[in-house]
């Protein structure tokens, strides 16, 4: 897992990153992995609550430094409050801090999505852009966002979703090198996995962070995943 290959692969083009080189049975480990973790989180989803494309977007918005109990918590006030685009453009941050005061950075965030909602209204017709690189234009929107919304609202791949769950899970289970930074940790896991299963296995990868191998490691060891293909028992 040393070197990037000149291309990427047929079907994975479009991607704005070339991917490290991996071995067949890197791809073969890394899809049993997936398997096994399919087999414990059948269910694995998206926490954060939304019924519209644009309300995914304010709620992964928010979720930055952020728990997504403390962001559902937060947004069905805020969603009602606020139910269209346009309705949080013809309004100002000030107006939308009360609903999000609970959640850090509420300041900065009222300011992003009333930013990020004027620009769906004045540049794309009110609706959430559906590529990564019109996404990226707007406020508060870096690419684990824009592959949430793009993933979860839409079923589109254009890369992995890396959160602190997913970079930690990813290294503990050697599906990426322990001094990847989140870039090539996506790269990474897009060489590795199927694109059809990005989006869900990132779902699968966060509910194991946060169910079984937490950061402070209680007891994941014990955990099928880990002591099968774990570097969990070695980090104690």
């Amino acid at each position: 897992m040393t070197v990037l290959t000149p291309d990427n692969p047929r079907g994975l083009r479009d991607l704005p990153f070339k991917l490290p080189q991996v071995e067949p049975r890197e791809k073969s480990r890394a899809r049993r992995v997936l398997a096994a973790l399919r087999e414990h989180y059948p269910d694995a989803h998206c926490e954060l609550d939304y019924r519209h494309p644009h309300e995914l977007l304010i709620a992964t918005i928010l979720s930055a430094q952020a728990t997504d109990v403390g962001v559902n918590k937060a947004t069905p006030a805020l969603f009602k409050a606020f139910p269209t685009p346009a309705d949080y453009a013809a309004s100002t941050p000030p107006k939308i801090e009360p609903y999000i005061k609970t959640i850090g950075l509420y300041r900065n965030k009222a300011k992003a999505v009333h930013a990020a909602m004027t620009a769906l209204v004045e540049e794309f017709g009110g609706q959430v852009p559906q590529t990564m690189d019109e996404l990226l234009t707007l406020r508060g929107v870096a690419r684990k966002t824009a592959n949430v919304v793009l993933g979860n609202a839409f079923r589109i791949n254009v890369g992995f979703v890396v959160d602190t769950h997913v970079e930690r899970i990813s290294k503990r289970l050697a599906l990426v090198p322990e001094d990847a930074t989140v870039a090539m940790t996506e790269r990474y896991l897009c060489a590795l996995l199927p694109r059809d299963s990005w989006c869900d296995a990132s779902h699968m990868l966060i509910f194991h962070g946060r169910r079984a191998c937490k950061a402070r490691m209680a007891s994941c060891s014990q955990h099928p995943v880990c002591s099968k293909f774990g570097r969990c028992c070695d980090l104690r």
